[in-house]
């Protein structure tokens, strides 16, 4: 039997869903090194100020491109980005995507409360989401700057993301 569709966040104000996000946990993904700490996305809109979605939909579903340095060379990785929840003060929030074969949970700061936790993870299992292959992403208390990451090879998963084609 299909799974249903996921449910996801309606009427997302994308500029204020821009800015750093940290990885608190995912599914591993070829893109990302196996034992990556301190993972980080920093989200910024097109340059005219557009996001790649549907344009009749309410829904956030995304199209996001990562570009990923220095796993790969610079190199864009274009995916689908489904919203599927985000608390009211954009402060965490449960990423996922169609085939669920992706699964983020993401929070502003580099530690989540554990209660928070927990229940984003039954938001995913109630999504269909086997969270068996969930691992939590490993974060400092004082995580490098931005800046700094690109040139780090030694695990820090930089993430530069722009919404667009």
């Amino acid at each position: 039997m299909a799974k249903k569709e996921m449910e996801v966040v309606k009427n997302l104000d994308v500029e204020r869903y821009m800015g750093r996000w940290y990885e608190i946990a995912s599914f591993q993904s070829r893109f990302q090194p196996k034992n990556g700490v301190d993972t980080m996305a920093t989200y910024s809109l097109n340059e005219d100020g557009t996001v790649h979605a549907d344009p009749k939909s309410d829904e956030a579903k995304l199209k996001v491109k990562f570009y990923v340095p220095p796993f790969l060379p610079i190199f864009p990785v274009v995916g689908d980005y489904w919203v599927l929840f985000l608390d009211n003060d954009y402060h965490f929030a449960l990423i996922g995507q169609p085939s669920r074969k992706y699964l983020w949970i993401l929070s502003r700061k580099p530690h989540l409360d554990e209660e928070i936790y927990n229940q984003l993870v039954e938001k995913a299992i109630s999504e269909g989401y086997d969270v068996s292959n969930l691992h939590k992403t490993p974060q400092s208390d004082t995580p490098p700057e931005v800046e700094s990451a690109p040139q780090d090879t030694k695990g820090i998963w930089w993430i530069k993301s722009i919404f667009g084609k």
